[in-house]
């Protein structure tokens, strides 16, 4: 029986989810539509807002319904014209958001998993300070950046669990063009709550369906400002006017009871136990195979996620050897792990190229069991003995 690790890749469909969805499958009526029908579709549309909402916080008509993250990010970046100057990113974003960056800022994650300099504010005020100096001649200071609040392949949370707000960036820039900060939750949110410090918020937040046990193909936007983002794709006004297309309600219908079982497992303290088996996994590996570096293992990290580099042991090796022996890993993100390159993540953290090609990344789920961890370790501590058998 195989054994699936691959939870930041994707989740399974929550029972909940697929009986939401099968339950929007009757309804036939367009949300847009004023009689009978499209008020139904409507109605179950804004349950779904209602339920999102409460997974992350924030007002019901702050939610904006869209295809994925990917889609919500770029609706987000979209808005760095009506802020007045340019978007940057770290160098460990998710791709959705570093391939509109304007300006790299430098890498704030040490070897460790550590702020380097220390401090979310701090670090903020030194590499914007520096973005600005780079970009003023040019386009006007940055005004938007990206931050992930839990990074996708090395599970590694910046400092603490809490979305960094916008007031915090702003707080030495009297005068200036204000930050926006949009915040990718994706990984993070339905694992860990979503807190904000101080009540304060970012100004977005992007988030997808499938990775809380969802439908894929549909994602939100979160918009914390006062204005209504303009839209990306435009036609019928669907969204409140912020993103046009008519609305995948079953998709919608899905993510929305995903948002609510996520929601109590949250609060119920569900992922504890996921923590304790990774930890097991970790130190049942690190037995066996003492040179196996464990990224960011100090550091406060997702409850799922291992990320793991054997010294001279290919990362898209091990994945294949794995695979074969019935258990599904990866090298990385999903949406990247496809191709032969060394991780950008890991290489900005510090790793050398060499180093980071031999990364691979398990991420538990909450049906993961004790005999799949060790059915697991035991089947890759084989093949790592195996590994060194032939490097001797």
């Amino acid at each position: 029986m195989r054994v699936y690790l691959d939870h930041n890749a994707t989740t399974p469909l929550r029972p909940e989810a697929r009986k939401a969805m099968v339950a929007a499958m009757d309804i036939m009526g367009n949300p847009s539509s004023v009689h009978s029908e499209g008020r139904d579709a409507k109605s179950m549309m804004e349950r779904a807002r209602a339920q999102v909402a409460a997974l992350v916080g924030c007002k019901t008509n702050q939610v904006i319904f869209n295809g994925s993250a990917t889609e919500a990010a770029a609706l987000a970046v979209g808005q760095r014209d009506q802020h007045g100057g340019v978007f940057a990113s770290l160098p460990t974003e998710h791709d959705c958001l570093n391939a509109w960056s304007e300006a790299k800022l430098p890498a704030i994650i040490n070897r460790k998993g550590a702020l380097s300099p220390s401090g979310v504010t701090e670090m903020f005020n030194w590499v914007l300070a520096q973005a600005d100096q780079e970009w003023q001649a040019d386009r006007g200071p940055v005004a938007l950046v990206a931050m992930s609040a839990a990074n996708s392949e090395t599970g590694i949370l910046p400092e603490t669990a809490q979305v960094v707000p916008s007031s915090h960036i702003n707080a030495a820039r009297a005068g200036s063009v204000p930050y926006s900060v949009i915040c990718d939750i994706t990984q993070m949110v339905g694992k860990m709550p979503v807190t904000y410090p101080d009540g304060q918020t970012p100004s977005y937040m992007i988030l997808s369906a499938h990775k809380i046990g969802g439908p894929k193909g549909i994602g939100a936007l979160i918009n914390f400002t006062a204005d209504d983002p303009v839209a990306q794709l435009r036609g019928g006004g669907q969204e409140m006017g912020r993103r046009s297309g008519t609305e995948n309600i079953i998709g919608i219908a899905g993510f929305g009871a995903a948002a609510e079982a996520a929601q109590r497992d949250v609060e119920a303290g569900a992922w504890d136990a996921v923590a304790v088996r990774r930890n097991s996994l970790e130190t049942a590996i690190e037995t066996r195979a003492p040179d196996t570096i464990f990224v960011g293992q100090a550091a406060t990290r997702l409850p799922n996620t291992t990320c793991m580099m054997t010294p001279g042991w290919k990362g898209e090796t091990q994945v294949m050897q794995m695979d074969l022996a019935g258990f599904a890993i990866s090298a990385g993100s999903a949406c990247s792990s496809g191709k032969v390159k060394a991780s950008t993540v890991l290489r900005a953290m510090g790793y050398d190229e060499t180093e980071a090609a031999c990364a691979i990344r398990v991420s538990l789920g909450l049906e993961t069991t004790d005999d799949d961890i060790k059915r697991f370790a035991d089947a890759w501590c084989n093949a790592y003995e195996r590994h060194k058998a032939r490097a001797a």
